[in-house]
């Protein structure tokens, strides 16, 4: 008998002590009743409580956590979108009572609050300012669950908008808008540069007939001063200018059929190219050149008459 009741009390004994301690995790809260009464909060590390009498009812994370809410509402242009809120919150270490007793499902609590507010802040907005102004979003969010939350001890952290889903057509319009918009800036710097590479071939192409322009001037600049020297040589042998141009012509006449003679692949025919043709040629030139002279000395003559004349009158 003695045996059994030494066993007995030493369970006994082993239960009361088992009873007495428990032990809180850091970052938790306890919460201990005593015949179903609310007695304390017991923070992390070891505690104490009357064994049978005293129970812990529940435990409380003081982390930061957090709730990711999925709210299809629609815009102010008709447009429906889901918009993703992340809601980050924890418990108040010195509100744990009420975060305990006062809510049974906090999140279901603070979905609601994430339906009201988004459900009343998107449609005043167009589908291009949700996106722009995602962020007011948040803040109307995180005030209004603030306001709400903070009686029931729990503090919201921070609320970010992580996630604007249109409709699926709405999105492939607004990608077909984007790649129209993109073409057109495409366009218009395409068009510029074309723009630019006529007007640069323009100018060197200007520069390009100046230049030839000027070679050409200067070629027959230098042509008419090697005629010019060539007449006052001849004219020095008593070969006068009428006689000196002509024969200088027939001599570049020769000349170039000199030169179209070396080619072997070349059809060029002058004309004429009788045997007789250099000595015709002289003869015409010289003939020409003293007929226009006489027209020359003739009109001179006329004109000088007609100003005397009016003189007289």
């Amino acid at each position: 008998m003695s045996i059994i009741t030494s066993s007995l009390l030493g369970f006994l004994a082993f239960v009361f002590l088992f009873g007495i301690f428990f032990i809180v995790k850091q970052q938790t809260a306890a919460i201990v009743e005593r015949f179903g009464r609310f007695v304390g909060v017991r923070q992390s590390g070891l505690q104490l409580k009357i064994p049978i009498i005293d129970r812990v009812a529940g435990r409380v994370s003081l982390r930061i956590q957090q709730l990711d809410v999925v709210v299809e509402t629609k815009t102010k242009d008709d447009v429906f979108v889901k918009i993703k809120v992340s809601v980050q919150y924890k418990v108040i270490k010195d509100k744990v009572y009420e975060a305990f007793y006062k809510l049974d499902f906090p999140q279901d609590q603070i979905t609601s609050y994430v339906f009201d507010v988004v459900r009343a802040e998107v449609p005043k907005m167009i589908l291009d300012d949700v996106f722009e102004k995602k962020d007011d979003v948040a803040i109307a969010v995180k005030g209004e669950l603030n306001d709400a939350m903070i009686n029931y001890g729990f503090d919201i952290i921070k609320t970010l908008v992580t996630d604007i889903d249109p409709d699926a057509q709405v999105k492939d319009s607004m990608n077909r808008i984007n790649a129209s918009e993109r073409e057109k800036v495409a366009a218009q710097f395409e068009g510029d540069a074309q723009r630019i590479l006529i007007v640069e071939r323009a100018k060197a192409e200007a520069e390009s007939k100046r230049l030839q322009g000027q070679g050409i001037a200067d070629q027959r600049r230098e042509i008419a001063r090697g005629l010019e020297d060539s007449v006052k040589v001849l004219n020095g042998v008593n070969i006068n200018s009428q006689e000196a141009s002509a024969l200088i012509v027939v001599t570049q006449h020769y000349d170039t059929l000199q030169s179209v003679g070396s080619e072997s692949n070349s059809n060029l025919i002058l004309m004429p190219n009788s045997p007789q043709a250099g000595s015709e040629m002289l003869n015409n030139m010289v003939a020409s050149f003293t007929a226009s002279n006489q027209i020359g000395e003739a009109m001179k003559k006329k004109r000088e008459e007609d100003v005397r004349s009016k003189k007289n009158e």
